[in-house]
């Protein structure tokens, strides 16, 4: 999962990657789709923003994802949502490897993705306002509590995200772990000047937006509920 800039006790904000860049095992279709498609799909490393029509070669509402791990639900939303342009960072290579090689068996053309990590993407490469929704399922729990400063929903990244969405664009937050859902409504209610509860928060299912996901099912095997919180960019000024 991707790093946050969580606030420091001491008043000011320091930069910790929330995940581990784990290597991973690449298999070799996954590092042909790499070498092959990441020109075609691939956002170059930069420090500018971004064009965000010129990337997909038109004017479309666009979510982002944070932490794809291997693209399922970009994949599905992607093929049943047309309309709609979708961007997805990841750091693990594998992944990203498996992600494009599925776009390009599958004909789609409306992903782009980032190998680097969320919190500088959004802050250089994404212009201000110009993202309809950012999703974030099941990022790492840090379960242990000595580790929960690593977690990515926190303040200071909440309200990054909300300096990027659109007035009423939506953040999609899902996560199986308990305390982390307790969480992330009490950094949502610290925000509330930024982001409204779109409805009852959990919400009383997984809304048909999102897939399933196999941290999903892995999750409920566990014996683990699955939290979706759903909040709506509120229509004011000054994010930042």
């Amino acid at each position: 999962m991707n790093a946050a800039a969580p606030e420091d006790p001491a008043g000011g904000t320091r930069r910790v990657r929330s995940f581990v860049r784990r290597g991973g095992r690449i298999t070799a279709g996954q590092q042909r789709a790499l070498e092959r498609l990441w020109p075609r799909f691939g956002v170059a490393p930069g420090h500018d923003p971004v064009d965000l029509p010129a990337l997909f070669g038109r004017d479309a509402p666009v979510t982002l994802e944070v932490g794809f791990g291997n693209g399922e639900s970009l994949l599905w939303q992607a093929e049943r949502m047309p309309q709609r342009d979708f961007i997805g960072i990841e750091v693990h290579r594998p992944g990203v490897g498996h992600l494009l090689g599925e776009l390009e068996r599958r004909d789609l053309r409306n992903v782009r993705v980032f190998n680097d990590d969320a919190v500088e993407v959004l802050e250089t490469r994404i212009p201000p306002a110009s993202l309809d929704t950012v999703q974030i399922f099941f990022p790492d729990p840090w379960h242990k509590k000595r580790h929960h400063k690593r977690r990515l929903i926190q303040s200071a990244f909440v309200r990054l995200v909300a300096s990027r969405l659109r007035p009423g664009g939506h953040i999609h937050l899902a996560t199986d772990w308990e305390d982390y859902a307790r969480q992330m409504q009490d950094v949502m209610a610290a925000c509330a000047d930024l982001f409204l509860p779109e409805g009852p928060q959990p919400l009383g299912s997984r809304p048909p937006s999102r897939p399933a996901t196999r941290f999903e099912r892995r999750g409920e095997r566990r014996g683990h509920r699955v939290c979706d919180l759903l909040y709506r960019r509120a229509e004011v000024a000054g994010t930042r």
